[in-house]
């Protein structure tokens, strides 16, 4: 049975178009449309429920060299408070899934992909072996949003406790926003520049709500499904499924450059 983020009753008052996905209940448009939806984000500003996102945090004196045999990148060049994309494979190439690495000073934070969540988690509990290394799945207590487009900037600072104009494209701070702690990343989907957020399932309407009000006067609008696809697909940012799969490896989809 399909799932509901704890956003759900606000999509719905909306007007959002709900419809499933990945196994789980999400807006795909707002009476906007998705294509004035697309444009916002390339003007203004978005606004993304994106807690069909799963999260899993490794820890431990052996998480390096555990992230380097089951990542295609070099985890070791990641230096604290940055945020990489890299991938899983299996033997023949194909791939297990993508992923962003955040590297905090005492943990590795990583977001996979919705559909891949259980399969992702148990790839890796299952070449944990000889390592000494906790893996945990954070997707429950974890929630996430996406704020994306130009205008996303000075809308979070509005909320945010430190200053985001020292937050490089790529790179990590533990914070607070709306008062509450948050992983924000300048990272995103849509190749505009934004912020991924990371906080506390039980604050998620606290920080939806907060945001869309204080972005609303700069054109921030809420975004679903549909220009989020457009928008990925605009920047050539490959979704798993499609562009890559278990038969379609990252050589294959033109993603060398994270091997």
């Amino acid at each position: 049975m399909a799932r509901q983020t704890a956003l759900y009753d606000r999509h719905v008052q909306l007007g959002g178009r709900m419809v499933e996905f990945a196994g789980w209940i999400l807006p795909v448009q707002y009476p906007t449309g998705p294509l004035e939806e697309h444009h916002r984000v390339r003007q203004a500003a978005g606004l993304f429920d994106i807690d069909h996102m799963g999260q899993v945090v490794i820890s431990g004196p052996d998480a390096l060299p555990f992230l380097q045999r089951i990542m295609t990148a070099d985890v070791s060049a990641f230096e604290v408070g940055s945020a990489n994309y890299s991938l899983m494979c299996y033997e023949d190439g194909g791939t297990v899934d993508d992923t962003f690495i955040y590297r905090l000073p005492d943990r590795y934070f990583v977001a996979i992909n919705a559909a891949n969540n259980a399969k992702d988690t148990y790839w890796l509990n299952y070449h944990q072996s000889g390592f000494n290394v906790k893996i945990e799945n954070v997707s429950e207590q974890t929630y996430m949003l996406a704020l994306q487009g130009p205008k996303a900037e000075s809308i979070l600072q509005r909320v945010c406790d430190d200053n985001l104009a020292n937050l490089a494209y790529h790179t990590v701070i533990e914070t607070k926003v709306c008062g509450v702690q948050t992983l924000v990343g300048r990272t995103g989907y849509t190749g505009e520049d934004g912020f991924e957020l990371f906080f506390p399932t039980s604050q998620a309407g606290l920080l939806w709500d907060t945001i869309m009000e204080v972005g609303s006067p700069e054109g921030l609008l809420p975004i679903g499904l549909a220009a989020r696809d457009s928008l990925r697909f605009e920047a050539c940012m490959p979704l798993y499924g499609q562009e890559i799969s278990p038969t379609c490896g990252p050589i294959e989809a033109g993603l060398g450059w994270a091997v």
